[in-house]
């Protein structure tokens, strides 16, 4: 048996400038944009570069409660973990394009790491894995 994560799903107040972050500021390719138009949605998702298997779906907040999860799905806690190949280029790019760290770059045993935001506010650790 074989098995993985294909999507993760995203609460998004609007399509357009959840786009502006993640591809603008963050690089992330657009993998499909596509209109739902008989559920008035689009099916937006974006990948890291070079990622094959992990996708983020950018999905529209269409009721007042996913509207209120918008920023905070986990609670405060880190959300995701964006691996890299290299921490300082994307750490350097990111807060060169206005990407808001909320702990600063450090070693750790696993790696080194530092805590962002996304536009809504999710934490995410941007880390480099110790090979």
């Amino acid at each position: 048996m074989k098995q993985r994560l294909g999507l993760v799903s995203l609460v998004v107040r609007e399509y357009d400038e959840a786009l502006a972050f993640f591809v603008g500021k963050l690089g992330f390719v657009v993998v499909e944009d596509s209109d739902v138009p008989e559920q008035s949605k689009r099916w937006v998702v974006v990948a890291p570069p070079g990622a094959s298997e992990s996708r983020l779906l950018l999905a529209r907040a269409s009721s007042p409660e996913q509207a209120s999860r918008v920023g905070s799905q986990t609670g405060g806690r880190v959300f995701l973990f964006l691996y890299t190949d290299d921490f300082w280029r994307d750490y350097e790019r990111y807060e060169a394009a206005g990407v808001e760290f909320v702990r600063p770059p450090r070693k750790e045993p696993y790696g080194t790491v530092a805590v962002f935001k996304d536009l809504y506010g999710n934490l995410w650790d941007l880390l480099q894995p110790k090979r």
